[in-house]
């Protein structure tokens, strides 16, 4: 009896020390998940806070280049397919078909925009223009912050992928809800962190 009570003992000893491990790793998994996820949602303001102020710029600037209307209309297009890659990427950071099109999508927006900016150099008088001005230098802060934010959220996935792929939590991560790693956030060329080498500024 002594010899079996001892063996229950063992192997109760153990059973609670599985479950101990076994919640260890699921909360810091959780811990780790939650921290990028709420990586995402800093770049989700800041992105969503640039394309606000799109439409405000090409308003602007339809006043004073009329007969670009292709590159105005291309720029509201970026812009509406980067709102719509947002909306998609914010229902599921991390995913990597969610990442990838919001960084295509955020690129092909940094293109239509600087070839507006490149184009607004032939317009004085809207290089001139106070509203233009005050536009350029929110959108460039904001490209800033979005360059922070991305690089924050990069680093709590970084987190996250090394914890699920750690021993023993890679045994159990798929168990517990974790079946894949998340995915980096990537902008084609980081286009979307330079800001618009233009100036705005009166001849």
């Amino acid at each position: 009896m002594e010899m079996g009570g001892m063996a229950l003992l063992v192997v109760g000893g153990l059973v609670v020390l599985l479950f101990a491990i076994g919640v260890g790793i699921y909360n810091r998994l959780v811990a780790f998940r939650n921290r990028y996820k709420n990586g995402f949602s800093q770049i989700e303001v800041q992105l969503k806070r640039r394309h606000d102020l799109i439409p405000n710029l090409v308003e602007t600037a339809k006043g004073y280049m009329a007969h670009e209307r292709e590159t105005l209309d291309a720029v509201i297009q970026a812009r509406n397919q980067a709102s719509a890659g947002l909306a998609r990427a914010s229902s599921d950071p991390g995913d990597a078909a969610a990442m990838q099109g919001l960084g295509g999508a955020e690129g092909a927006l940094s293109g239509a925009v600087g070839k507006l900016f490149a184009l607004a150099e032939a317009y004085p008088d809207l290089k001139a223009n106070t509203n233009m001005m005050q536009l350029s230098e929110e959108l460039t802060s904001t490209e800033n912050k979005v360059a922070f934010a991305r690089q924050a959220f990069n680093d709590a996935v970084m987190g996250y992928n090394t914890a699920r792929q750690s021993f023993p939590a890679v045994l159990f991560a798929a168990a517990f809800g974790h079946p894949s790693d998340a995915s980096l956030l990537e902008f084609d060329s980081a286009a979307i962190e330079k800001a618009p080498e233009v100036s705005f500024q009166g001849a």
